[in-house]
């Protein structure tokens, strides 16, 4: 009886330590941009681009490029997560399944920036030669390289969520003589829809918070990208090329603009993820 009482006190401690840290970590970050808001210029600097030379300090470049990809990354890596795992948990024998399964997982502890040298020497060159324009360090080469990054976790998520269908499901399907695409179309993808979207919304989150891929393949241009093939910064980027900036200078304070923008936005996703979550409770 002590001993559950004391797991469950560490248990609750580790929650509570774990929710205090968050809630400080954005009273720093609304600390630290006060004088964002006081002045009125907080929504300002979502609206306005950067050129500092006219006294323009505007982070919408690094919000537009963030958006451009993110959304890029996920058009890739949505159909080759969701193939990969229809693969994994129904069309692949049961040995080659449990093969690529690992195969995935051991892909998610590859450190990012050993992707970023995989980019930089591989996939940038190629870009650059194959449409010859530019440096080849473009949205298109982050956007392709960071689909990689998330694709793992994406591919884990969805095989995960359609090994949860219940087996009376699986055994009516297989009584009824369908086929393993005509299962996986009729019953897993409908039951798992919820999982899915789950799994899609946290790589949002996961590419939104990447700052390796797109520090060394986007190129870090400040301007308001026109098209994939243009270079482009992210927000994340930005907080790590400005933070070298004198600390009383409105350049430095951008970098809490950034970060509010990108907490409110991984707030967002996870609450997000917790409203589907309980809505699929639910349901089932």
């Amino acid at each position: 009886m002590k001993r559950e009482c004391f797991a469950e006190t560490g248990f609750l401690g580790a929650a509570v330590l774990s929710a205090s840290l968050t809630a400080l970590i954005l009273i720093f970050m609304l600390f630290l941009g006060f004088p964002l808001f006081r002045g009125g210029c907080f929504f300002t600097l979502l609206t306005t681009p950067w050129n500092p030379d006219k006294g323009l300090f505007g982070i919408y470049p690094m919000l537009a490029g963030t958006l451009s990809i993110v959304f890029l990354s996920l058009c890739w890596a949505f159909p080759l997560s969701l193939g990969a795992s229809a693969l994994i948990s129904v069309i692949a024998p049961t040995g080659f399944a449990k093969f690529c399964k690992k195969t995935v997982q051991m892909l998610t502890g590859i450190p990012t920036v050993i992707y970023g040298f995989v980019g930089v020497f591989l996939l940038v060159p190629f870009i650059r030669e194959m449409f010859a324009s530019g440096s080849g360090m473009s949205i298109l080469s982050a956007s392709l390289m960071l689909s990689m990054v998330i694709s793992p976790t994406m591919i884990l998520i969805f095989t995960d969520t359609f090994e949860s269908i219940p087996a009376s499901y699986s055994a009516a399907a297989d009584a009824l003589g369908a086929s393993p695409v005509q299962k996986l179309l009729y019953v897993i993808l409908p039951y798992s829809r919820q999982g899915i979207f789950a799994g899609l919304i946290l790589s949002v989150g996961r590419a939104m918070g990447d700052t390796l891929i797109a520090l060394m393949l986007a190129g870090n241009a400040v301007a308001v990208p026109g098209s994939i093939l243009d270079s482009a910064r992210t927000l994340t980027a930005h907080i790590a090329l400005v933070i070298a900036a004198d600390f009383d200078s409105i350049e430095f304070k951008t970098i809490f603009a950034a970060g509010l923008v990108l907490y409110v936005f991984t707030t967002s996703l996870i609450l997000l993820v917790r409203i589907i979550g309980g809505m699929g409770m639910k349901n089932r």
